[in-house]
């Protein structure tokens, strides 16, 4: 009768360590992909809204001025801008000290949200534009500063800070009427038909009351 070969103690230490990995990377993908898909959601509302307002801003100042031949390039560019606010969002709601005032008067946090998602911005599109003239337009560091003083449009770099801290700020009181109301009920609460019936209400109360 034979006998069947056992592993030793070295063969089975070089098959657990083999099966290990095939084991843990299936694991790492999932979470990696878990990850991508929570940023993702968290990138998009913001996005989404941007991307809406800012086309809404270039297609009414096309009509004002009656500009059309660079309608589809200015709104290509404000496809790309609404990108990187929804990627300054993400960098933001990473900062501890943006709940600072999550506890206090509704304004509070609004406003200061508005403030921090609005500076983020900011340095966010003053790097986009050193990452163009440095690695894009091959130009040396130094010239950096002096061509933004001399070259750079400030007036319409400026125009476009308005309108960001203006979408902002409607953009963080929804944001926060939504999670003072619960997540998907200031939705469902502005698309429901008819108003509560208060006046029943009301009656019962002031009947309770009295009683």
């Amino acid at each position: 009768m034979r006998s069947t070969p056992v592993l030793d103690d070295h063969e089975t230490a070089q098959f657990g360590a083999s099966a290990a990995p095939a084991g843990a990377s299936p694991g790492f993908a999932r979470r990696a992909g878990a990850f991508l898909l929570l940023e993702f959601r968290e990138m998009l509302p913001p996005t989404i809204f941007f991307l809406v307002g800012f086309n809404l801003i270039v297609l009414t100042t096309n009509l004002i001025l009656a500009d059309y031949l660079v309608a589809f390039g200015s709104f290509m560019l404000a496809t790309g801008a609404a990108l990187v606010v929804g990627k300054s969002v993400l960098v933001a709601n990473a900062m501890a000290f943006l709940r600072r005032y999550d506890r206090a008067p509704l304004i509070q946090p609004i406003l200061f949200k508005t403030v921090v998602y609005w500076a983020v911005v900011f340095v966010a599109r003053l790097l986009e534009h050193f990452i163009r003239f440095w690695l894009i337009e091959y130009n040396p560091i130094g010239e950096f500063l002096p061509h933004m003083m001399s070259t750079f449009s400030w007036h319409r770099f400026a125009a476009i800070q308005i309108w960001i801290m203006v979408l902002f700020l409607i953009y963080v009181t929804a944001s926060e009427l939504n999670h003072l109301f619960g997540e998907g009920e200031l939705g469902r609460f502005s698309l429901r038909i008819g108003r509560p019936n208060c006046s029943s209400t009301g009656g019962s109360a002031s009947a309770s009351s009295s009683t």
